[in-house]
């Protein structure tokens, strides 16, 4: 019986050290970077997958059969959301860490007020980099509230400043990403009062795939973005305060 005791007493410390985490967007680039950092880290993690042509998921799939799980998730669909939600709850009681990083650049949201503008694209742009995140975070809020962290990162860009834009153009853009930040503030409100908290990342200017193949214009690997912001959350709780961290990459304040 002592013994019996003593294995039951070791697996619930063993499960209670389990870290669960949720990341959209994991198909490639930013996402896919994340992911490997949380599996590296011991974290068990769904990875929300939109394109299922992309094999990168998949070889982490091998190399982590036990803790990675793949989720078929459009965050611009709410039926999708809630499916997706559904199949997390079926197999973990917690989640830890919500990472909100799927989004989208429009071609067409290049016009600038001179010129027609595309409203269908703008639309899109709103559905899915602000209302998107929106519908994951309040899927998954139960199975977060269960957590220890109760932690939620949203990944933004510099596009949603409103102090430091200086753009002409990318209306839609900019605008859903600024969008994005106000839901970040009220969500962050409510979170901390029941112990969460809301972190505002922005990501650097990535060499990613939004506008389709990869650019390598850009400045800053999507791994080693994810590295510094994952280092960052690491000590989330160093960044809790009546406003949710808004911040870059290197840990610095960045303006709403």
């Amino acid at each position: 019986m002592q013994r019996f005791l003593c294995l039951n007493m070791a697996e619930g410390m063993w499960r209670a050290v389990i870290r669960v985490a949720c990341v959209t967007g994991a198909d490639r680039g930013l996402g896919l970077s994340l992911t490997g950092w949380l599996l590296e880290n011991r974290y068990t993690v769904f990875a929300g997958q939109y394109m299922k042509e992309e094999d990168s998921l998949s070889l982490l799939l091998q190399q982590y059969p036990d803790r990675l799980h793949l989720i078929p998730l459009d965050i611009g669909n709410a039926s999708s959301v809630k499916e997706a939600a559904r199949s997390i709850a079926g197999h973990t009681g917690h989640l830890d860490l919500i990472v909100n990083n799927a989004g989208i650049i429009h071609n067409a949201d290049d016009a600038t007020i001179l010129v027609d503008m595309d409203d269908a694209a703008m639309l899109q742009l709103y559905n899915i980099n602000a209302l998107g995140a929106l519908r994951v975070s309040n899927a998954l809020l139960g199975l977060l509230l269960q957590g220890k962290s109760k932690l939620i990162v949203n990944i933004s860009s510099e596009a949603g400043s409103i102090a430091r834009n200086k753009r002409i153009n990318m209306y839609g853009y900019c605008m859903s990403k600024a969008a994005l930040n106000m839901q970040s503030s009220l969500l962050h409100n409510h979170l901390k009062k029941m112990g969460g908290q809301v972190m505002v990342f922005h990501p650097g200017w990535l060499q990613s795939y939004m506008h389709g193949e990869k650019n390598l214009a850009a400045t800053i690997p999507p791994e080693v973005s994810a590295h510094k912001i994952m280092s960052i959350v690491q000590e989330h709780k160093k960044y809790a305060g009546d406003e949710p961290a808004f911040l870059d990459i290197e840990g610095q304040i960045w303006p709403w």
